[in-house]
């Protein structure tokens, strides 16, 4: 029985901390993609208002949102959608499987953010807060 009321008190808040985590993981190809910073040389330099640059949008705002967990399920399919295309379109032609596609975080992050997209931002969100006021 007490592992049930931990497993209950918790559970929502490693929502949050996963929906964090995940968030700083996005951001980073965002931040590469538009403002150069952190310095990886195939993200850097992305020319403008190429499929590349317009994800680099979805990701350094959709990102953000995340990150503070406002507007947390529309964002998360947003973002879920966005990880679906790059993957069929940049990871599926060079193969079959995720391992030797390079397409394994593009799986992972959609299916994540699809998960965030129903269940929301858990415990510490500010659709969280939002919704006690």
């Amino acid at each position: 029985m007490h592992l049930d009321s931990l497993r209950a008190a918790w559970s929502p808040r490693l929502l949050s901390i996963l929906r964090i985590m995940t968030a700083l993981l996005l951001l980073q190809y965002g931040m590469a993609k538009l403002v150069g910073f952190p310095v990886f040389e195939y993200l850097n330099n992305v020319p403008r208002f190429s499929l590349p640059w317009v994800a680099g949008l979805l990701e350094l705002f959709g990102g953000a949102l995340l990150l503070i967990g406002l507007f947390t399920s529309p964002v998360a399919f947003i973002l879920s959608g966005l990880m679906a295309f790059a993957y069929f379109l940049g990871h599926a032609p060079k193969g079959f499987y995720p391992l030797t596609n390079g397409g394994t975080l593009a799986v992972l992050f959609c299916f994540v953010f699809l998960y965030f997209a129903c269940a929301g931002g858990g415990a510490w969100s500010a659709d969280a807060m939002l919704r006690r006021k």
